[in-house]
């Protein structure tokens, strides 16, 4: 079992660094950063770019693996995206990991409502987001792209010098219907789930994101994938339970993904307040006693000093240049 946290890009960057170098000293697989141009109740506070952050805390970092949580189409387009993609998974030396959704949840209105975006339906969203992928995809894989679509329109797009992951950074695909599903089994190299945001309680939660888990399985087979190649991401904070709130509330959320064949946790980095408010007090007890018993980084680092057995958890997503495979598996 894998772990990453979320760094919300709210805090002036003397005050965010420390928060990224510890997410790697205290033994997390990969962290990651909202890419909104601002976020629900915290729409009138301070927020910052995603890609800037994510450059910034790669210059900070060696290990941890860094990615978008997630980047939609409300105010992203994929040409010069993909530059910005090229750029940080250099800079990164290949720890990228680009974690795409559609904006089709509450969490997207304010990206599309400053942008002057007119709604579009349910179908239109998700139509948009296959081809946001798709054209993606393409753009950091194929020299030269040329796409003529219903959303999207570019000439002679140029890739060069491409990806540093080959043939490009892992796809993290934000999916919790059977559309966006059918994207992630397409495209992505790991699928993440939110649950149902109506859930009440935390078994209600756990139940809804188990059926959506076997839904995806069976996406996976039709399209002939192995799952085996596809990790699975659950944000477990999206649950009535924050999973930082104690340590005891952590271990469940992660015996639950476990016991759901899910490879990747995610919680969020305690806040003073609000959303996800907690003390970081929990989260050190976390990283000190139960992340490195659960087969991710922590793990092997335990073992390398002595301390434990070595991990088995899946291995890393992504192959660097110039040592052949694919980013699956």
């Amino acid at each position: 079992m894998r772990v990453g946290i979320v760094i919300l890009p709210e805090h002036r960057w003397w005050a965010a660094e420390p928060c990224w170098r510890g997410a790697e000293e205290y033994g997390f697989d990969h962290a990651w950063t909202y890419d909104h141009l601002g976020w629900r109740t915290l729409v009138d506070g301070p927020w910052f770019d995603s890609i800037t952050t994510l450059t910034a805390a790669a210059m900070v970092t060696s290990r941890i693996r860094l990615g978008t949580l997630v980047a939609t189409p409300h105010f992203r387009h994929p040409v010069p995206f993909a530059r910005q993609i090229l750029a940080i998974d250099d800079i990164s030396d290949g720890r990228f990991l680009l974690g795409l959704g559609s904006g089709a949840s509450g969490a997207g209105g304010y990206d599309r409502v400053v942008m002057g975006n007119e709604e579009i339906t349910p179908d239109q969203v998700a139509d948009r987001f296959d081809e946001f992928v798709r054209l993606t995809d393409s753009l950091l894989i194929q020299p030269k792209t040329t796409h003529s679509g219903e959303f999207y329109r570019t000439t002679e797009a140029r890739s060069a010098p491409g990806c540093v992951q080959r043939p490009r950074v892992p796809f993290v695909v934000a999916a919790n219907g059977p559309r966006a599903m059918l994207v992630a089994a397409r495209h992505g190299q790991g699928w993440v789930t939110t649950g149902s945001r109506e859930a009440t309680t935390v078994d209600e939660w756990w139940r809804d994101v188990e059926r959506r888990a076997r839904r995806f399985d069976g996406i996976l087979a039709a399209q002939r994938r192995d799952p085996a190649k596809v990790a699975r991401y659950v944000s477990v904070d999206a649950s009535p339970l924050y999973s930082l709130e104690s340590v005891g509330a952590f271990q469940e959320h992660v015996g639950r993904a476990r016991d759901a064949g899910f490879t990747d946790v995610i919680t969020h980095w305690p806040r003073a307040d609000g959303p996800y408010a907690g003390r970081e007090t929990v989260l050190e007890e976390v990283a000190a006693d139960v992340l490195p018993l659960l087969g991710g980084w922590a793990t092997r680092q335990s073992a390398a000093q002595g301390n434990g057995p070595e991990g088995n958890g899946p291995g890393p997503l992504g192959v660097r240049e110039g040592r052949g495979g694919n980013p699956e598996g």
